[in-house]
This record gives C-alpha cells, sequence and structure tokens, in this order.
C-alpha cells in the first residue's frame, strides 16, 4: 500500500532525509518513532502529496507521489500535528464544509458518518470551540476519514493529550487499522508497543531500525528472558532449570521469582514449565520479559549518533 525507495529530501544544503526506503501493508499499523528534527514529518508529508521528494520513488495504494499527486490524496486520510479547526462552526458543519471542499459526494452524510467513527455523532451540533483538546483531536480525525481512504497518515496524533484522551486516540486507531493502512508518528513509545505491527526508528534522517517490537529486543539482546513464579519454597528450583537444554542464565529475584534466559531460535520454555510442574511446584506465573521500547529506542539513537549500527 505504501512503498518508499531511496527517498531524499534536502532543504538547501541540509539533508533531512538520507536515502530511506521502507513499506507499510494494507491493514498493518505502523509506528513512526523518532526525535525531534530526524524527519518524520517530512517523511509524512512527502506521503501524503503536500511536499515533493528531492530524490527517490514514493507510491501510495500504487500512485506515484509526484506524477499522480491528486490520485494519492484522494486515497491518503491526513492528520498534521496542528489541526486547523473553526472554533465559531460546529463539528458537524466544519466536516460538511472540509468534505464539499473535497468534492466528497453526499457530503452531510459523510460528516455525520465520520462523526459517528470517531464517536462524536452526539456532538455533531456542538460548537468546537467548547470541545476539549482530546475531542478536537477526534474531530481532525474525523476529517482525515471524510473520503474513506486506504491509507491514513497521523503525525503525533497524541500529542498534548491527558492519559484518558490519549486511551481514546488509541482505540480508534486500533479500529481504524482493522481494515487501512495506518502510519503515524508518536514520541510516547508505550502507545506504539501496545498498538503497533511494526515499528520503524528515524534518526538523523535514516532508518536505523525496522521489525516488530519484539523482534527488535530480540535483535538487541541477542537472547530471550523470561520470569516465572511459583508458590512456596523454591530454592533448589534454579538449579533444575540450570540444567536444562538451551538455557543460558538463571537468575532467583530477591522478589522470590526466577529469571532465566535461552538464546534465539532455542525456546527452552515448553521444558522449563514441564520440569517445574513435574517438579511438584504450583506455577503462578510465566511470561517473557525484555527491553522496553524506550530502551530499545534510545539504545537504537545512541548506537546511530555514535557511528554503530544494529545487528
Amino acid at each position: 500500500m505504501i512503498q518508499v525507495n531511496g527517498l531524499i529530501k534536502d532543504y538547501g544544503s541540509r539533508r533531512a532525509l538520507n536515502s530511506i526506503s521502507f513499506d507499510a501493508k494494507q491493514g498493518e499499523i505502523v509506528g513512526f518513532l523518532g526525535p525531534n528534527g530526524a524527519g518524520k514529518t517530512t517523511t509524512m508529508r512527502i506521503l501524503a502529496g503536500y511536499m515533493p521528494p528531492t530524490e527517490g520513488e514514493v507510491t501510495v495504494a500504487g500512485y506515484d507521489v509526484v506524477e499522480d499527486s491528486l490520485e494519492v490524496r484522494k486515497r491518503v486520510g491526513y492528520l498534521p500535528e496542528t489541526v486547523p479547526l473553526y472554533n465559531d462552526m460546529t463539528a458537524q458543519d466544519y466536516l460538511k464544509f472540509m468534505a464539499d471542499l473535497r468534492r466528497v459526494p453526499q457530503s452531510e452524510e459523510r460528516a455525520a458518518e465520520a462523526l459517528e467513527s470517531v464517536n462524536l455523532g452526539n456532538r455533531a451540533n456542538s460548537f468546537i470551540g467548547s470541545f476539549s483538546k482530546g475531542m478536537r483531536q477526534r474531530v481532525g480525525l474525523a476529517q482525515a476519514l471524510l473520503h474513506r481512504p486506504e491509507v491514513i497518515i497521523l503525525d503525533e496524533p497524541t500529542i498534548g493529550l491527558d492519559p484518558s484522551q490519549v486511551v481514546e486516540i488509541r482505540e480508534l486507531i486500533r479500529a481504524i487499522g482493522k481494515d487501512r493502512t495506518v502510519l503515524f508518528s508518536t514520541h510516547i513509545l508505550s502507545e506504539a508497543q501496545q498498538i503497533c505491527d511494526r515499528v520503524l526508528i528515524i534518526n538523523k534522517g535514516k532508518i536505523v531500525a525496522e521489525d516488530t517490537p519484539e523482534n527488535l529486543q530480540s535483535r538487541l539482546t541477542g537472547a530471550q528472558r523470561v520470569i516465572l513464579r511459583v508458590r512456596g519454597e523454591s530454592e533448589d528450583l534454579p538449579a533444575k532449570i540450570k540444567k536444562i537444554k538451551g538455557v543460558q542464565d538463571v537468575e532467583a529475584k530477591a522478589d522470590g521469582s526466577i529469571e532465566f534466559e535461552f538464546a534465539s531460535g532455542q525456546d527452552s520454555r515448553p521444558q522449563v514449565a514441564k520440569a517445574v510442574i513435574q517438579g511438584g511446584y504450583d506455577l503462578l506465573e510465566f511470561r517473557p520479559v525484555g527491553m522496553s521500547l524506550e530502551e530499545i529506542f534510545l539504545e537504537l539513537t545512541r548506537d546511530a549518533s555514535s557511528g554503530k549500527k544494529s545487528s
């Protein structure tokens, strides 16, 4: 649905994007992560057809963003970081106005449909000036959905929102992503970890990592860690786990839990679980642990800044 190959964008002598390449498939939610000035917004504006690239090839739904810019815009819903809203208009009137500008057919019905999709149907006749920050953001998202686009591009959709509003937008992104391609940038890394199928990490105009959050953890650590907890005494259990093939490290924690590590491609969890149960222990907890997306982000951007490259 989105295909980017060798994308370069120069602002005078400054190179904002340095030959980046990636793709996003239909029904996929892709998080675009990076520090301020990394190139996220520039990439999104190019994808939305609002800015030409200096070099490279970018297609959306099979259309080139330079040669077929109007066709691209018909298929992309774009929510910029700052949404231009009119406080003296009702939500319904604003969306009908935007639909008419885009020559969307049945603008009245499409405006109502978009408001329902962001759970604002009951506030259609309320003035936008009376809305909270979260509600205003939902109106902005509704305008991106007016023309039923195949691709949704969201630039920092949760910025400035309180925790409850962030949850609302997160749920909307999940719902939208069921049958559309969604690319969104964010500084809230836990958001990407919770809802993304895949993440792209960009730093200084270059993609430094592209994978699922789980695979990024594995790539950086080279191993998988698991925490388990049993009922009652378990002093002899770490020694038993350490004897299992594939287990590399076992550590008894002060809180009574046990952590063990196994190499990628040598999943020892079934054998460990079997040994625990056969040993007569009541297994209370058994879950993977690893680097958070925040830790991954910091590690990768630090490596990129120092000239290192992640494996």
